[in-house]
């Protein structure tokens, strides 16, 4: 069942709710029941239902080099939904670290310092990879440089750089947050990120945020939105041999394609960044047999709208490019604006040398935006690499990231070598 909106036209899967939408019919993973939430350090982990797994914890050394640590996480396996194992060892190793409080959220680990230092910074990173396409376990290329396998770029890398450096700046100038999660790469709901936000949104209280998704070891601020509707033609069935008995809704989609092909995409600048939207078919479906009139086609078309654009004007201009078609939507996600006139990123832009690039795509970046914390993304990695079976991060990226936010958190200049 489908609620009409707002707008004539329109209709809206009722799942969809606050951070990105999904719809209700898309097929879920299985996954394991998980442990009761437990907090604070030394704490004493109890089971859920009549067997809790007793296998033994994996043992990260945080006081390896960031190289060593981003091979170590890559041989845990966290595809999503399956990402205990590497839970249990992050969490273990937090909690031996006596300047952090360390919560656990399902499979999502939060530390904190609190120090009563003037700003906050979250450092987040996801726990989770896509399946294994022949790149696990990880292979060291020292010769390349690069370190090659499932989740080098996304985003082990970025999660060793912030454990490396949860473990050894335990008096940061700025109290920071580490957020590691669960299950980013899949559907909405599992996201560890979110369940935090509605859980327990005072652990993402701060005054900036950097997620470590792969940007090239540069800053991309903000990002933009997304969203995905399907747009429907409909006819009437008849018999490919007496066609003029029917009408046929493919036919009449080449009307949709053609405002798609005649479609002047926008770019804006905000904060001297230029974002580049877009509006584009990414699929199409239609037909019942081959010798029958199709009655019906549908084409997805999805939306990447600057940041400036709120979710409900972005809509708006979806609805104003389809006008007179009958449009579902199946997936919305609002962006972030870049929010680098607050004190806290100014002084990490310095940090980085003042090299800055826009997000074009969709990151938790704006989910923080929601929660009115600005957020960029700064990691190891190319993400042209994420998700390819050919996986990798250059080995200088991951020496970067760690040593340009040591001299942030520690109150360095970006001119330090390492």
């Amino acid at each position: 069942m489908r609620l009409a909106v707002g707008r004539r036209g329109f209709r809206l899967p009722p799942s969809l709710a606050l951070g990105r939408a999904q719809p209700p019919e898309r097929a879920r993973l299985n996954h394991r029941s998980e442990p009761g939430s437990t907090t604070g350090a030394g704490r004493c982990r109890q089971a859920v239902g009549a067997a809790w797994d007793t296998r033994r914890v994996a043992t990260l050394d945080l006081t390896t080099d960031v190289v060593s640590l981003t091979r170590a996480l890559c041989d845990i396996s966290s595809v999503s939904r399956d990402e205990q194992e590497i839970a249990d060892a992050v969490e273990a190793a937090l909690t031996a670290l006596p300047h952090l409080d360390v919560v656990r959220l399902g499979h999502t680990v939060v530390a904190r310092t609190d120090l009563g230092r003037g700003e906050r910074v979250v450092l987040a990173g996801h726990l989770d990879t896509v399946p294994v396409n022949g790149n696990f376990p990880s292979r060291l290329d020292e010769e390349a440089g690069l370190l090659h396998g499932l989740g080098t770029c996304d985003m082990k890398g970025g999660v060793a750089t912030i454990l490396r450096l949860a473990a050894t700046v335990p008096d940061p100038v700025r109290d920071v947050t580490v957020v590691l999660y669960e299950a980013e790469e899949i559907d909405e709901q599992y996201n560890g990120l979110r369940k935090v936000a509605d859980e327990r949104p005072d652990l993402l209280e701060a005054d900036f945020a950097i997620l470590m998704e792969p940007s090239d070891a540069v800053v991309e601020a903000g990002c933009q939105g997304t969203l995905r509707v399907e747009v429907r033609t409909t006819g009437e069935r008849a018999h490919s041999a007496r066609s003029w008995k029917g009408h046929n809704a493919i036919h009449d989609a080449a009307d949709v394609l053609a405002r798609l092909q005649a479609y002047d995409a926008r770019r804006v600048l905000i904060d001297g960044l230029e974002y580049r939207e877009g509006l584009n078919a990414v699929g199409i479906r239609g037909g019942v047999a081959g010798n029958v009139l199709p009655d019906e086609c549908v084409v997805e078309v999805n939306f990447r709208f600057a940041p400036d654009r709120s979710t409900d004007e972005a809509l708006a201009h979806v609805h104003e490019v389809f006008d007179g078609y009958d449009l579902t939507l199946t997936d919305l996600a609002s962006g972030a604006l870049p929010g680098l006139d607050r004190p806290a990123a100014k002084a990490f832009v310095e940090a980085v040398g003042g090299t800055v690039n826009p997000k074009f795509g969709w990151t938790d970046v704006a989910r923080f935006t929601g929660l009115g914390v600005p957020a960029v993304n700064f990691g190891p990695g190319d993400a042209l690499y994420a998700h390819k079976a050919d996986e990798q991060v250059p080995l200088e990226h991951l020496r970067r990231c760690e040593h340009t936010l040591r001299t942030w958190l520690t109150g360095g200049t970006a001119g330090e070598q390492a």
